[in-house]
């Protein structure tokens, strides 16, 4: 009947998935993009995946690492999550204090940790001295009844819709669009792209990513906005990221990529879209509204000091 914390192994990701969506419905993600997320980690982020195991079955997981790429130096995060059936048992503690532990060896001094906006939630992190800070939102959207756009019957001069498969043979444009977007990107961990192999690796290989219904807007023959889109292979849809150069802002190009993806989803038999926004992030929240996306679920990143 003990309950202990271990490394997740290539053999639990079935079982960890499972719990994870118990936990969270609103995420996308499979057992080969877990396995994909610890294999392909950069070197630097140090990040370990966490079971809590009792009796041989798992009752939570969850990643704990370095942000190599933050701007900050000694920052870290932590993504605890337990299955709703085991909660109060003590479960989330043991695997919080492993992820503190583990992250405060590496050289950590500030821990940020997503806790979903429900009081238990909140209540558990400020006991253990977590301080509220920013807030971001789930919205999702009925893609079997949205009423997406037509697509247009002309462009604009000079404007062209592509999608990242054509980028197959050479995708270091979309590395650089990426790096310019996430430059803006509100969050509590700023960073930064340096490594063009880490990002093929965590970004450009994950096997969520779809590089056909990931959409791409060019001008000129130039990068200017795009989205990609993540799927479980079965009905969900994610927009991983979405973004526009900061050149060609101002111009509906965002909206113009990510409408494009919805109807090649849409097409592809996906039937629910997610998305998840900063609060602070307006114009992709009034760019998703416009879609009709609604509100899903709702959680604030906590920080607390380590080390």
């Amino acid at each position: 009947m003990t309950m202990i914390v271990r490394d997740a192994l290539p053999e639990d990701m079935s079982r960890i998935t499972q719990v994870r969506r118990a936990a969270l419905p609103f995420l996308v993600e499979t057992p080969e993009s877990l396995l994909a997320q610890v294999r392909n980690a950069a070197p630097a982020g140090r990040r370990r995946m966490f079971v809590v195991e009792q009796d041989g079955e798992i009752l939570g997981a969850g990643h704990a690492g370095i942000a190599h790429d933050g701007i900050e130096p000694g920052q870290a995060f932590a993504t605890p999550v337990i299955h709703p059936d085991h909660r109060g048992r003590g479960a989330g503690t043991l695997m919080l204090r492993a992820a503190e532990e583990h992250v405060a060896a590496e050289g950590a001094t500030t821990l940020f940790a997503w806790v979903l906006d429900r009081p238990e939630c909140r209540a558990f992190a400020e006991r253990r001295g977590y301080r509220p800070g920013r807030a971001a939102r789930f919205q999702r959207l009925d893609l079997a009844r949205a009423a997406l756009p037509e697509a247009p019957a002309a462009l604009p001069p000079g404007v062209e819709l592509r999608t990242a498969a054509d980028y197959a043979a050479d995708p270091r444009p979309l590395y650089e669009a990426d790096a310019e977007a996430v430059l803006d990107e509100p969050s509590d961990i700023p960073s930064e792209f340096d490594s063009y192999e880490e990002w093929l690796d965590s970004t450009w290989r994950n096997p969520l990513l779809d590089h056909r219904l990931s959409s791409v807007v060019t001008v000129d023959g130039r990068v200017a906005a795009f989205t990609a889109a993540h799927t479980d292979g079965r009905s969900r849809y994610l927009s991983g990221m979405t973004g526009t150069m900061r050149a060609y802002r101002g111009r509906g190009l965002a909206k113009l990529a990510k409408a494009d993806s919805l109807r090649r989803a849409r097409a592809a038999g996906y039937t629910e879209a997610i998305t998840h926004n900063d609060e602070g992030n307006a114009p992709m929240l009034a760019v998703n509204t416009w879609f009709g996306y609604e509100f899903f679920a709702g959680e604030v990143r906590h920080v607390r000091t380590v080390g």
